[in-house]
């Protein structure tokens, strides 16, 4: 069974580039054009958005490759205190760092790192050293004393004026992050002051996916950013200025509606000293209107977003939407009882599950897992051991399940079972040689001490790759590891370390029901 494609990626990739060098004209030919969400391996689009190609935007940005630049942004303080990126598991700093390297891969290159609100933090100058050690360009954008309310302040030599001018060369400049917060709105804007200041016409624009602005306000995919952003308390609403300018209802998110007025008025600054250098150096009146033209009537003005034109099975889009709340409600669950959110945020996410109907058991991996853990509990009654269960749907709808036993952890269990599916393996037929695996457990329990002696994944992929040397059972079986992409599964337990590696690196959509898979408090 095909994935069901709700989203014409080609479409969308064709009327987003266009839209995008019509900006670009408009601006003069100088358009500093702010990435919001992620670059590349935007897994969360690709969720609720069946068809769209995790990687689309590195396709436009190969396709513009003539007419862009490409500046990172990442904020000092993120660097200090070592903040995670959650889908990655590794701070910004790395992660800044991986989009680096991820974008070599693909022949774009990074012009630039900006350090925004750099206050000689001790870690972000460390990593300034590191990159310029490394050949990578580095500037400094300082905090500004009553940004971004004070406009005289900010748009002044003393405001945007006292950070390090980017030098670009090509029209289009991309400015992105590893994350929110990183600075990059406020590192367009500098750039905006330190353009006009050498009499250069250049503009501003957003590029975000959700919410989608041409979609209902209540509509799943416009929910499910909701539900991405409860961290940070975003929230969609009806745009108020594009209503009131053009009589239109369309979608905007919280943030950006309430930080237009302030917005709009340093943009109005900026063009304005801008249209004033050239009529001082005796050009028509042109680039007065031009300067008038050139500000926004409403932040969904600002955007430039076709991702609504490419749905193209709505109904496809909508089920996709409600299982990502699903998912979503589940990772704020785990996170709560691990400390590291609030139990609002989990509480939000369930609200707006209701708002759709969608309840926790529309994820068929659940029971499924859930009644795996049970049925081995039901099997040693009145063993004291934590039993737990796993269930993954393939790609044909099928539903494999895996339990948790002395030799193997339940992710090693179900990843086993389900290539044995996957590849018409019998059932009782043996993946891993015994003698591999009690090799393993000796050296874990006798020589590294540790407590549990049974396989996480990451240790059971490598015992499979061992195993698949000599056994061409084993060797068919992890030919269809790659098939597990993509997959939805659930665990009624936290996975450790081991196979929380081992599910990533296979692509899994995994969720868990946030409880221990052990008595004690450190698990390694």
């Amino acid at each position: 069974m095909k994935q069901k494609i709700g989203f014409d990626n080609e479409k969308y990739l064709k009327e987003q580039t266009a839209a995008i060098l019509d900006r670009v004209a408009k601006f003069g030919n100088k358009l500093y054009l702010e990435f919001g969400g992620k670059l590349c391996f935007d897994y969360h689009a690709a969720r609720v958005l069946p068809g769209y190609d995790p990687n689309v935007k590195i396709s436009l940005l190969r396709v513009l490759k003539d007419k862009i630049d490409i500046v990172l942004c990442i904020y000092a303080g993120d660097i200090e205190k070592g903040r995670v990126r959650g889908d990655f598991g590794i701070t910004y700093d790395d992660a800044t760092l991986k989009l680096i390297d991820d974008l070599r891969k693909w022949d774009l290159h990074v012009i630039a790192v900006v350090i925004t609100r750099f206050a000689n933090q001790p870690s972000a100058i460390i990593f300034k050293n590191k990159l310029e050690h490394r050949g990578v360009r580095v500037y400094l954008h300082y905090p500004i004393d009553g940004y971004p309310a004070n406009i005289d302040s900010v748009v002044s030599d003393d405001g945007f004026g006292k950070n390090e001018y980017i030098e670009t060369k090509n029209p289009i400049v991309v400015v992105t992050g590893p994350g929110p917060g990183s600075g990059k709105l406020a590192a367009c804007l500098s750039q905006l002051y330190q353009e006009q200041k050498r009499g250069i016409n250049a503009g501003y624009a957003k590029f975000e996916t959700f919410p989608i602005w041409n979609l209902p306000l209540k509509h799943p995919v416009n929910i499910a950013y909701e539900a991405a952003t409860a961290d940070i308390q975003d929230f969609n609403l009806v745009d108020p200025f594009h209503l009131n300018a053009y009589n239109e209802t369309v979608v905007n998110y919280n943030r950006d509606v309430e930080s237009f007025p302030i917005l709009k008025l340093i943009l109005s600054k900026i063009f304005a000293a801008e249209a004033a250098i050239g009529k001082e150096g005796g050009s028509s009146d042109g680039l007065l209107r031009w300067a008038k033209q050139s500000l926004y009537n409403s932040p969904t003005d600002m955007g430039v977003n076709r991702a609504g034109f490419g749905i193209v099975n709505d109904e496809i889009v909508k089920e996709a939407a409600k299982q990502e709340l699903i998912r979503r409600y589940f990772r704020y669950s785990e996170e709560y009882i691990l400390g590291i959110e609030k139990k609002e945020t989990a509480d939000r996410v369930m609200r707006l599950m209701e708002e759709l109907g969608v309840k926790i058991t529309d994820r068929v991996v659940v029971e499924a897992a859930r009644n795996a853990a049970a049925e081995a509990e039901a099997k040693v009654k009145g063993n004291a051991g934590i039993y737990c269960g796993a269930a993954v749907q393939l790609s044909d709808g099928r539903i494999i399940t895996g339990k948790n036993s002395q030799l193997l952890h339940t992710s090693s269990s179900l990843i086993l079972n389900a290539t044995k599916v996957l590849a018409n393996i019998p059932d009782e037929i043996l993946l891993l040689s015994p003698h591999i695996i009690n090799q393993i457990s000796k050296l874990k329990k006798e020589i590294l001490g540790a407590e549990s002696a049974s396989l996480d994944l990451e240790e059971t992929l490598i015992a499979l790759s061992i195993s698949a040397t000599t056994n061409h059972t084993a060797e068919l079986a992890m030919k269809k590891l790659v098939e597990l992409k993509g997959c939805e599964m659930h665990m009624t337990h936290m996975p450790t370390p081991g196979d929380e590696v081992g599910l990533k690196r296979l692509g899994m959509n995994l969720t868990t029901d946030g409880k221990s898979s052990s008595h004690n408090l450190f698990v390694t």
